[in-house]
């Protein structure tokens, strides 16, 4: 992973810190307990000392080596939603151990096709807790968020300490119908912990640090399959909306498969409860939008809310076609209502099509897989605010679809409210390479914006 510096609105610097694993727990020399993927970083704004790391982390999963060696199946009902914690501001990360639904200590033997492995459904895991004993299963793609506590009077403030928002895609347990704790194939849930240091250290103790998850994607049929997940909590105190927290995804109504409407929810007492979703873009792919993928949710200082997603738009006067944009709503009111969807700055998908995963990748045939989902961070002045609200995007653009050596990472920033946008630069990534997933940050004062890519 590469990181860079701009500071707004020109200079361009390049900076190298030193590493430290995250997930520490990981088995090395064990295949597949040794693969993580899709990471995500939370910083508390009121604590810069807490830092939470999540990724898709299969530590928990039986070795390749149980039954036939060539196969590495996902064990059915083993969690893969991995945390860790650091609370000395990064320096240090560690993989708390807690107990779930765990196949960890099934390792097989080489060339032996009858070692079978019998889960334990109090063994040792890696990832976040509760979901076996609430009938789920913790399927990864984790984002996580900062927000205030509530207090007893239902009130937020920093005062009364940090809630740290985990939201992650789940799954039913059970495999009949009449079992399901939920309607649906893929589920969006939210954990949730006020005790970062008490989590992190895992055990009995840390476990009981966390909250039972909580579903928010509901409406679901039995084919709908929730995806692209992004989670936020309006973290700067001059917000009238102060402490809501927010949500969006992608609904795929067809198993993965359009329709595919962006939704969105909110939480204005701290996570308990969720309003039912609401659909921020069409469903049907038509010439007015198609193809929506990926979100993702912020605020100002101001208490607006913003929504970015990418996908296809057409101008009502009739101008031409984006082949693909990225699109923004924004709320007023504290996520209960929001504008019609707007096309920001028009993007071309990283890399080729491969048919036979039904996916972009890199060289268009099993190649890396790639995104061009729009990733969006704004200088809301947290914790306190307010902040110069200066909005920042970075996304992979292929510039063209016939050539897949030639991707960017173009910021864009807005000044006013998302009205107007002007580049930063047409490429944050050295030269060379070629920028795949890449995710932006900014000051809370606005002053330095950080962009880090594979």
């Amino acid at each position: 992973m590469i990181a860079a510096l701009l500071v707004v609105p020109a200079a361009f610097a390049m900076h190298a810190f030193p590493d430290d694993e995250t997930t520490d727990a990981s088995r090395d020399n064990v295949f597949v307990q040794s693969k993580q993927n899709e990471p995500a970083v939370a910083i508390d704004p009121s604590n810069p000392m807490n830092v939470v790391a999540g990724a898709n982390d299969e530590i928990d999963l039986e070795s390749c080596n149980v039954l036939t060696d060539n196969t590495c199946p996902f064990t059915p009902g083993v969690g893969l939603t991995g945390v860790s914690f650091s609370t000395n501001g990064g320096v240090t990360f560690q993989q708390p151990t807690y107990t779930g639904y765990s196949t960890r200590h099934c390792l097989g033997m080489p060339f032996l096709d009858t070692d079978d492995c019998t889960p334990n459904p109090s063994g040792p895991i890696g990832t976040l807790p509760w979901y076996f004993e609430n009938g789920l299963v913790s399927d990864g793609d984790p984002i996580a968020a900062f927000g205030p506590r509530p207090g007893a009077n239902g009130q937020f403030s920093w005062t009364n300490g940090s809630r740290l928002y985990f939201i992650n895609l789940t799954s039913n347990f059970a495999d009949t119908r009449d079992e399901a704790t939920f309607k649906g194939v893929e589920a969006i849930a939210v954990s949730r912990t006020d005790n970062v240091p008490l989590a992190a250290t895992g055990g009995t103790t840390g476990k009981a640090a966390w909250m039972n998850p909580v579903i928010i994607s509901r409406r679901l049929s039995t084919v709908t399959f929730s995806d692209k997940e992004q989670i936020w909590a309006d973290n700067a105190a001059s917000s009238p909306y102060f402490g809501n927290a927010y949500a969006c995804w992608v609904s795929f109504r067809s198993n993965g498969g359009a329709p595919e409407p962006v939704m969105f929810s909110r939480s204005t007492d701290g996570g308990n409860t969720w309003s039912a979703p609401d659909q921020l873009s069409p469903a049907a792919n038509t010439g007015l939008g198609q193809g929506r993928q990926g979100c993702t949710v912020r605020t100002g200082s101001d208490g607006v809310v913003y929504v970015f997603w990418e996908g296809a738009f057409q101008k009502k006067e009739n101008a031409p076609f984006f082949s693909s944009a990225q699109l923004m709503a924004r709320s007023f009111d504290g996520g209960d209502s929001f504008e019609r969807p707007r096309a920001v700055v028009p993007v071309t998908d990283c890399g080729r099509f491969d048919p036979a995963q039904g996916r972009y990748t890199f060289d268009g045939v099993a190649g890396a897989r790639t995104n061009s989902f729009p990733m969006v961070d704004i200088a809301n002045g947290a914790p306190s605010g307010p902040g110069p609200n200066t909005i920042v995007m970075t996304f992979c653009d292929g510039l063209t679809s016939t050539t897949a050596s030639n991707e960017q990472a173009p910021v864009w920033y807005s000044t006013d409210r998302g009205e107007t946008w002007r580049q930063l630069t047409a490429n944050a990534a050295q030269a060379g390479d070629r920028p795949d997933f890449p995710a932006i940050a900014i000051s809370p004062d606005g002053t330095d914006v950080y962009v880090a890519y594979d």
